[in-house]
């Protein structure tokens, strides 16, 4: 459903599943410039409606809110425990080489810190980042761009944690202004990442409810 500059997915008394679109904030930022972004499009629509977490500006795709703030606390503890699957769509640079696995998916294991000297930047940092991991697989490559669609999920949940995990492999996603080179981010108008699926338990119900989304890139 499109209403009032909002996507919604999924809306029930309990919580709201929205599909966000590169571009907008997740939460209001710094500065008159950027007070729109999807928690108060939703509270426009949905009074009282609550952040559970976020998805970077310039990433798209599914984010849960809560509609009370016993919901909130609910569906936080979840995202604490790993109890809610997430999955990511990207395309990257060059063609990554998997490792051997019988069921196609490859680990990142590799701690991140804050570069506080370029902050809001991530780094790979051995001794002072904290652990990390991103399951991700091969989904197609294409030959004429040389650059290859994969499917991620995110085991932590540190910022930027896809987007410096790729570019660690030395396969950074197209469109990246933050972490490509100008070639690569030259490659794509806008990143090309995109939360295409969310998996949990709802809290009010217990119900397993898998929701999916496909990225438009």
């Amino acid at each position: 459903m499109l209403a009032a500059g909002l996507d919604v997915v999924f809306a029930d008394d309990h919580l709201l599943v929205l599909n966000k679109p590169s571009g907008l904030l997740s939460v209001p930022g710094r500065g008159e410039d950027k007070q729109d972004c999807l928690s108060r499009r939703a509270q426009a629509l949905y009074p009282g409606a609550l952040i559970v977490h976020r998805l970077d500006m310039a990433t798209s795709g599914l984010m849960l809110m809560a509609r009370s703030p016993a919901l909130q606390k609910a569906l936080s503890q979840l995202f604490e425990r790993r109890e809610v699957h997430k999955r990511y769509t990207a395309v990257v640079d060059g063609e990554p080489m998997p490792a051997a696995s019988p069921d196609g998916w490859s680990l990142i294991d590799l701690p991140i810190a804050v570069d506080w000297p370029r902050r809001p930047l991530r780094i790979i940092d051995t001794a002072l980042g904290k652990p990390s991991q991103t399951r991700w697989r091969v989904v197609a490559f294409d030959e004429a761009a040389h650059s290859t669609r994969v499917e991620l999920e995110p085991l932590t949940g540190r910022s930027h944690q896809l987007r410096v995990h790729l570019q660690a492999l030395g396969h950074p996603m197209l469109g990246d202004a933050l972490y490509a080179p100008e070639a690569v981010q030259a490659k794509a108008p806008r990143l090309l990442l995109h939360a295409c699926a969310l998996a949990f338990a709802h809290p009010a119900t217990g119900q397993l409810r898998v929701f999916e989304n496909a990225p438009d890139f």
